[in-house]
């Protein structure tokens, strides 16, 4: 396949996933509320796009992701989210935007190196790479919500609402069950879709 092929096939690739997760955002599967967070499924094509086509396109994935979850706090979609706009909105866009970005292309460059280290298990990289999206997605999200907005009123009333002590806690019991669900599906559904498309796009 010559450079100029290769360019429309990736051009196309990342045009359709884009659409995806644009559409799932405005969609139940995009965001599942859960108390006072956010599960997300976008992780889902994410990682999808990180495995199959590298770090940058990861990351660019993730950036359209960022967007919509920037989107959802100034518009009033999501409780937390516009707090934290209504209180520094620079800081929410690094939580909304900067975080997913990093989290797409961080899953690009893991899973790369888990291919070579592994060069022999595509199914198992495929796997760990859905995975680590999401676990990312929750360790960047979560990191930069504690760092810049855990003094602030509307998180320490969760804080005491929710009997914890300090900020580990707090992250242990907000994300719960649902990170956990958040990162099954994203190992299953990326392993599904992964595996067979990079034999199509490797060829």
């Amino acid at each position: 396949m010559n450079q100029s092929n290769s360019s429309v096939r990736r051009m196309a690739a990342l045009a359709l996933l884009i659409a995806i997760i644009v559409v799932m955002s405005y969609t139940p599967l995009g965001y599942l509320q859960f108390g006072p967070i956010q599960m997300s499924l976008l992780t889902i094509p994410v990682a999808i796009g990180a495995v199959v086509m590298g770090p940058t396109d990861g990351a660019i994935l993730g950036g359209v992701f960022g967007l919509t979850s920037l989107f959802s706090a100034i518009s009033g979609r999501s409780a937390m989210g516009t707090m934290m706009f209504s209180i520094n909105p620079f800081a929410c866009f690094v939580v909304c935007f900067v975080a997913r970005v990093l989290m797409g292309w961080c899953t690009g460059l893991i899973f790369k190196a888990l291919q070579k280290a592994m060069p022999k298990k595509e199914k198992l990289s495929c796997a760990l790479g859905g995975l680590l999206a999401a676990v990312l997605n929750t360790v960047f999200f979560m990191g930069s919500l504690v760092l810049f907005f855990y003094q602030t009123e509307y998180i320490q009333n969760l804080v005491s609402a929710l009997h914890v002590s300090n900020p580990f806690a707090f992250v242990v019991v907000v994300v719960g069950l649902q990170g956990v669900l958040e990162a099954i599906l994203c190992c299953v559904v990326t392993c599904a879709v992964s595996v067979p498309l990079r034999k199509i796009w490797n060829k």
